[in-house]
């Protein structure tokens, strides 16, 4: 006989951004469940729609709704909000999750600053777009509130992707812990959660790889062995910091891949490790 599920977010809003796949699905998925009201914000409308009403016809406690938003446009991001808050009359949480991986790869001396812009402007921008009008939502609102930004393991070491997307991810993760420390006062805790390689919709498509071949190919490097990282572990994270259970904890990027960057696999080998 299966336990019951906790709710350990019963009562709570949350919205995610890029909730129409990959980690902002599973995200919104298991928020649901757990008694959130969860508004999905994504430019993926017919994927978005659908989600949210696999959602809401699940055996899921939460209800879900689908708001078009592109967060790089910071008009949508506050409307989105805006709305949320009229219809449910509060924002507990924000899982600012929308990002781009843009190819091609270049080096840094053929950098393309074009592309730089575009990636800023969903990873960097699009999150302080998010982190800023969530937190005037929840100080207005009197209530103490989570919000957590999708960084990487690129936000805290080179070599996991292009330079563009991993000073995006640097980036990211020094707002969110200038932001902590601002929004203390308040009680608005701000996290990251940085994910190592998983297989998304995003991540296959710019390898062009299928899911399981990117899991293969992840699991050949992975410290941790014995398992392949999934979206569903990453939305287990991102929940932690989202849930009261987390509620201490503030600037914190937690970083949910199996020891990559804790360790040098290569100095392990070295000593029969």
């Amino acid at each position: 006989m299966s336990k019951p599920k906790v709710l350990q977010l019963a009562g709570k809003v949350a919205i995610v951004t890029g909730g129409a796949s990959g980690i902002g699905e599973a995200a919104a998925r298991l928020f649901a469940s757990r008694g959130a009201t969860v508004v999905i914000a994504d430019v993926q409308d017919a994927l978005g729609e659908r989600v949210a009403a696999s959602i809401v016809s699940s055996a899921g406690a939460g209800r879900c709704s689908y708001a078009r938003c592109d967060v790089s446009n910071e008009a949508q991001v506050a409307a989105t909000v805006s709305s949320t808050v009229s219809a449910h009359g509060h924002l507990d949480i924000m899982l600012s999750n929308a990002g781009v991986l843009l190819h091609p790869a270049q080096p840094v001396t053929d950098m393309d600053l074009g592309l730089l812009d575009r990636v800023l402007a969903v990873n960097l921008r699009g999150a302080a777009a998010c982190l800023k009008h969530a937190a005037r939502a929840m100080v207005s609102g009197g209530r103490p509130g989570s919000i957590v930004c999708t960084a990487s393991v690129a936000s805290v070491q080179g070599g996991y992707g292009p330079a563009t997307y991993t000073a995006s991810k640097h980036a990211v993760l020094g707002l969110v812990r200038a932001a902590a420390g601002e929004l203390g006062r308040h009680g608005v805790r701000v996290n990251c959660v940085s994910p190592g390689g998983v297989a998304t919709p995003l991540s296959c498509g710019v390898t062009g790889m299928g899911p399981k071949e990117m899991e293969a190919m992840a699991e050949a490097h992975n410290v941790l062995k014995g398992k392949v990282l999934r979206v569903q572990d990453v939305a287990e994270a991102a929940l932690f910091l989202a849930s009261d259970e987390s509620g201490f904890v503030s600037g914190h990027n937690l970083v949910v891949d199996g020891a990559a960057t804790a360790v040098n696999p290569a100095v392990l080998r070295s000593v029969g490790l």
